[in-house]
């Protein structure tokens, strides 16, 4: 791959087109001409197959990357799911030029494998084959959505057809030989590894075999899946179709005790606190930001479980005043002999002027703060500072909104007890991962409606800003992704939204359909702020439209389960409903809270509530509502629903047929939750009014990664509202690379550009600080 690396830098597309082209014809030539033989036969096929892929590919790439500009978040930094697209099928395109190349220079030679190079070969151009439908993916994303947006907005048929069309392409060319291709070469090894514990763990989960037996030893060294990587692509692509989100939580448990765990921890600081701690589910109060003389009060987490202790891991390279306090060693959780490590060491440190609350990765569903552990220990090292790390509840068992109200109730009782910590407060940084980076977000949202501090910067790696199911660019890179598949993706936030634990058979809930499912869900969450049985409503959005939709349901029966347990999935049989319609972002707005700003007890009475009836709240606001962003000044009117609801099939040109999953229909809702489109869920989806609550962000995001257009939205977003924001975009690295760090140069490289980012907000460069991008 390396000299396929260099061919991508040095030649434009279509040098590199018109040369793989000519060198392709002259293997078929060749090829042909060696007799009846199978192998010769094939060799000339795949050749054909080449050239017809790469001449049909090449003026589609060329229509994306005329227009990827227009999606940048600036000149200075270049990156989109449209570059991505295409920088990815140049990956592919160079690989077979290099290939290519060595075939016509080797296949007179005796040591000449003929069976190997075309096996290989033919994978390549499988994954070319489903590459270019790719492209014509996101053409008809181009043809069909607003201009300067990455994320599909409006009749949510046509995200529906992209869904069913996409779920059925041939998967299993990207899991084989051709895994991480697009990727640095140092990554594929691990990747390799992954992917045959992977497999070999489907079968273990297939005869129930997921108990203490089945270890990371056991699983990373099944040799038939090791030799043989057409089945092993194979057997990936039937799993991520088809397992359910909580195979996904078992593999990654065991991948992260046993695998990144021991990888990283071979290279990570040595630190001399590294202690659990149970914060007791006890209400506190926080002074106002706007009047500190006036206090709020912070309550325990309580949906879905009612009040419990929420867990967090304190990480300090230096013992620091507080942290060996009785106060604070009454709140330890012991985990063995690791909890305080006690090394020579001279008399401990004074209070950091900073604090790292941290919250990690995992789809919602994943993942702790032990299996973060490595780099953190590292940042605690490189920083100088104090990390606390939250161990929120992981869905499906506790779905939205409860890992919010844990990683709140930390983030609140961090800053109010930051002493205890280590600390002295005076500059807090938030910072996470994935789905950490939507926490972050929300969390501070929260911050901001709650009025106490809101953390003084935030630093989100590779977040997720968007949990509605929508097409983009960079969601299409799911297909060939081994870290995101798209219907994993869908699991985990399904899981996150209540869809795992919900019975959806409930023919009146079906009855609702899109408004109703709304109206009831924002019902019920009114009914809970009157109960007092979910404190996080009291931040919730108070959204209003000027009439009430005609056809609403009302809701007579009693109203028993919390917001929470009301994250309904949209029922199936919904398609054409004139009803359905999307929030996107010009269909929220935030009314004006002012009455309530200087309030210090946000607890709302039944009386100040109103009637619960779903005509009464109504999230779906007129055009004349709707929030302006300055990207948006020229645009015309959205296409009619006639224009933009031609199949997506229909952008395939005649003649050109990508290959099909041979896996059968898969289970992934077409429709989300209308919870999703919450902005404490999808931060992206908040109204102008919330995000200019946010401090500071600093977003490093992967240009290979599925959930780039993510990160470019978002700094999109909050760079026309003038709120200080840089994206740092990393090249040819996967989702999730924090956890990789100690894996090569390229991935360590990665997790200093976060850590530099940190400091920029713990050590603020002056008082005029820059709000350019830092590249």
């Amino acid at each position: 791959m390396g000299m396929a690396s260099r061919l991508i830098h040095s030649m434009d597309l279509r040098t590199m087109t018109q040369s793989l082209v000519t060198l392709a014809e002259d293997n078929m030539a060749f090829f042909s001409s060696q007799g009846p033989g199978e192998t010769a036969r094939r060799l000339s096929g795949v050749f054909a197959g080449v050239r017809e892929q790469a001449l049909g590919l090449e003026p589609a790439l060329g229509r994306l990357l005329s227009v990827a500009h227009l999606f940048d978040l600036d000149a200075e930094t270049p990156a989109n799911g449209y570059r991505s697209l295409v920088h990815t099928a140049r990956c592919c395109l160079a690989h077979l030029l290099h290939k290519s190349r060595y075939v016509a220079s080797n296949r007179r030679s005796i040591f000449f494998r003929a069976s190997h190079n075309l096996a290989e070969l033919e994978a390549y151009l499988a994954a070319l084959t489903q590459l270019r439908a790719l492209a014509y993916y996101a053409q008809h994303l181009l043809a069909t959505n607003r201009p300067g947006r990455l994320f599909f907005e409006g009749d949510e048929g046509v995200t529906a057809d992209f869904l069913r069309e996409y779920v059925t392409l041939h998967k299993g060319c990207f899991y084989g030989r051709c895994l991480g291709f697009q990727f640095t070469p140092a990554i594929r090894p691990f990747l390799q590894t992954i992917s045959i514990g992977l497999v070999s763990f489907g079968e273990h989960y297939k005869r129930n075999e997921t108990g203490l037996g089945v270890t990371a030893s056991s699983l990373f060294t099944s040799g038939r899946f090791a030799i043989d990587p057409e089945l092993r692509g194979a057997e990936f692509e039937r799993i991520i179709q088809n397992l359910d989100v909580h195979f996904w939580k078992a593999f990654w448990n065991i991948t992260e005790i046993e695998v990144l765990s021991s990888l990283a921890n071979m290279a990570s600081a040595t630190v001399r606190v590294s202690r659990l701690l149970s914060l007791p589910p006890k209400a506190f109060e926080m002074p106002l930001t706007a009047d500190p003389k006036l206090m709020v009060t912070i309550s325990p987490p309580l949906a879905h479980t009612g009040p419990g202790p929420v867990l967090v891991r304190l990480i300090s390279y230096d013992l620091r005043e507080g942290q060996d306090s009785e106060e604070l060693s009454s709140l330890v959780r012991s985990e063995g002999p690791r909890s305080l490590e006690l090394r020579p060491r001279p008399q401990q440190a004074p209070r950091s002027r900073s604090l790292v609350v941290h919250i990690h990765g995992g789809g919602f569903v994943a993942q702790t703060s032990k299996s973060h552990e490595p780099y953190l220990k590292s940042w605690a090292q490189e920083l100088g500072t104090p990390i606390l790390s939250i161990d929120y509840s992981l869905a499906p068992e506790a779905p939205f909104p409860r890992a919010l109200e844990e990683c709140f109730y930390a983030y609140c009782w961090a800053v109010k007890h930051c002493a205890l910590l280590g600390s002295t407060g005076e500059r807090i940084c938030l910072a996470g991962d994935s789905a950490g980076g939507n926490l972050c977000f929300t969390v501070s949202l929260r911050a901001a409606a709650y009025g106490v501090r809101v953390p003084d910067g935030i630093m989100a790696a590779y977040p997720a800003t968007m949990l509605q199911s929508t097409a983009s660019p960079s969601r299409l890179l799911s297909l060939m992704d081994p870290l995101l598949p798209l219907s994993v993706l869908s699991k985990c936030v399904s899981a996150y939204a209540g869809g795992e634990t919900e019975d959806h058979s409930d023919s009146d809930q079906k009855a609702l359909g899109m408004m109703g499912l709304v109206r009831r869900d924002t019902a019920l969450l009114f009914r809970d702020l009157r109960l007092g049985a979910s404190s996080w409503l009291n931040s919730f959005l108070e959204l209003s439209g000027h009439k009430s939709h005609p056809n609403s349901v009302p809701v007579a029966e009693p109203m028993r389960r919390s917001v929470s347990e009301a994250a309904l999935a949209q029922p199936e049989g919904l398609l054409g409903t004139d009803s359905l319609k999307s929030l996107t972002l010009h269909d929220l707005s935030l009314r004006g809270s002012s009455e309530t700003a200087d309030t210090p007890e946000l607890s709302l009475s039944a009386e100040t509530l109103g009637p619960s009836t779903p005509s009464a709240v109504n999230f779906l606001l007129g055009p004349e509502d709707a929030p302006e962003e300055a990207e948006a000044r020229d645009e015309p009117r959205e296409l009619s629903t006639k224009d933009r609801v031609c199949s997506v099939g229909s952008a395939f040109p005649e003649g050109f047929h990508p290959r099909r999953s041979s896996q059968g229909s898969i289970r992934m809702p077409l429709y989300s939750s209308p919870i999703v489109k919450n902005p404490f869920m999808s931060p992206l989806l908040a109204p102008d009014s919330m995000l200019q609550t946010l401090p500071p962000v600093h977003i490093v995001a992967c240009a290979l990664d599925p959930m780039l257009d993510d990160s470019v939205m978002f700094a999109r977003r909050l760079r026309s509202l003038g709120q200080p924001v840089t994206l740092h975009v990393v090249e040819d690295l996967p989702h999730g690379f924090l956890s990789l760090a100690a894996l090569c140069r390229e991935t360590r490289q990665a997790a200093a550009v976060c850590v530099e980012r940190i400091r920029l907000v713990l050590n603020p460069p002056g008082p005029s600080a820059p709000t350019t991008p830092l590249v």
